[in-house]
């Protein structure tokens, strides 16, 4: 039976998920997880170059960096589980993204992690670079984890919706009726703002479970003005970054409001979160809401949730068998086998592609 390990690192840049599985038909097995934090030094270059602030020499050692971190994540979970290199398949590494810019004349989404280093230190053949050849097909090149979703969490039964509760929070819509399409796409910012203010505010890298947002309250005046973002009115596809809702992005608007508590401001930026997702996602009586991502361990934003969403049920993926935290380094996996197996990887109905193409290179052991 073949394995294949799936490599991810999000928007939140806190470190590398590493996950070894196998797929048969609709299920797949997890044999194997392992997360490699990222070193501070690394993490803070890697913000300072997706804000623009790295030269073309800087751009290149992050790449070769990355990649070695990659690598050695793969190793340590193949160490882990003691299994030989040569049951391993493939490897998927979606590396970690810079800048991604899904729109205008010369669109791109620019992403380190150099897969020529990991299939060389691994010795196991590693595709990279899943997105371009859905930009270049007039796509988003994002989000690409619906097609998982799709093949993975579809029912006959329930209308689902998969939120992911990244550093950018997605949706994708799947409905019961195999005559109604899959939709799907960024709604905004997640954890990227949580995050970042906490940081700026506190020194802490991430507000655990929501408890300084719970010290606030929301400012419905600053709430408003955040929601105005053109963005959240835009129509499907779409895809965003941290290249848009970032930290300068939370202050410019901000500055607009005079003195606010930074705690209340964390409480708003939470309930940003969890407003635009919600009035972002299809309605039907049969349906439920299962979440995913870092953001499903912040309680907080998980209760609000839940009570925007009500009567809606919010549960998260391990109802259907993939724990929270698993689900895209499971998806780079699959979007691997998808690649070997000469399979479409993207859903042109969710990025806007002309049709379906298959991702990604291949960088042969």
């Amino acid at each position: 039976m073949d394995t294949w390990i799936g490599l991810m690192s999000g928007t939140s840049m806190d470190g590398i998920d590493a996950v070894l599985v196998s797929f048969q038909d609709n299920t797949l097995c997890i044999h194997e997880t392992f997360s490699k934090p990222y070193p501070e030094e690394l993490r803070q270059r890697l913000l300072l170059a997706s804000q623009n602030h790295a030269t073309p020499d800087e751009v290149g050692e992050l790449d070769t960096l990355t990649g070695v971190l990659f690598a050695e994540t793969a190793e340590q979970l193949i160490y882990n589980c003691s299994l030989d290199h040569s049951s391993i398949r493939a490897i998927g590494s979606h590396g970690q993204t810079l800048r991604h810019q899904p729109s205008g004349p010369s669109h791109f989404s620019l992403q380190v992690g150099n897969p020529s280093i990991i299939a060389e230190k691994t010795g196991i053949t590693t595709i990279g670079d899943f997105r371009s050849r859905d930009m270049a097909a007039g796509g988003q090149g994002a989000p690409l984890v619906p097609a998982f979703h799709k093949h993975f969490f579809g029912s006959g039964s329930e209308d689902r919706c998969i939120l992911n509760l990244g550093g950018i929070a997605n949706i994708t819509w799947i409905p019961s009726s195999s005559g109604r399409p899959v939709t799907g796409f960024d709604t905004g910012p997640a954890n990227a703002l949580i995050d970042a203010w906490c940081h700026d505010q506190t020194g802490r890298l991430y507000d655990e479970d929501g408890r300084w947002a719970q010290e606030g309250i929301v400012q419905q005046a600053l709430l408003t003005d955040m929601l105005s973002d053109a963005y959240f009115e835009r129509p499907a596809p779409k895809s965003t970054g941290k290249e848009k809702f970032n930290l300068d992005w939370i202050k410019t608007v901000v500055k607009r409001h005079g003195e606010i508590r930074p705690e209340d401001v964390q409480r708003t930026l939470l309930q940003l979160t969890v407003i635009t997702a919600v009035r972002q996602m299809p309605q039907s009586p049969a349906m439920a809401v299962y979440a995913c991502g870092g953001g499903t361990r912040n309680r907080l934003l998980m209760k609000e949730l839940a009570l925007a969403l009500s009567p809606v049920r919010l549960l998260d993926t391990a109802e259907l068998g993939l724990d929270p935290q698993w689900v895209e380094p499971t998806a780079f996996a699959w979007l691997a086998r998808q690649t070997m197996e000469g399979k479409p990887g993207n859903l042109p109905e969710v990025t806007g592609a002309k049709g379906p193409r298959i991702l990604g290179a291949i960088y042969p052991a």
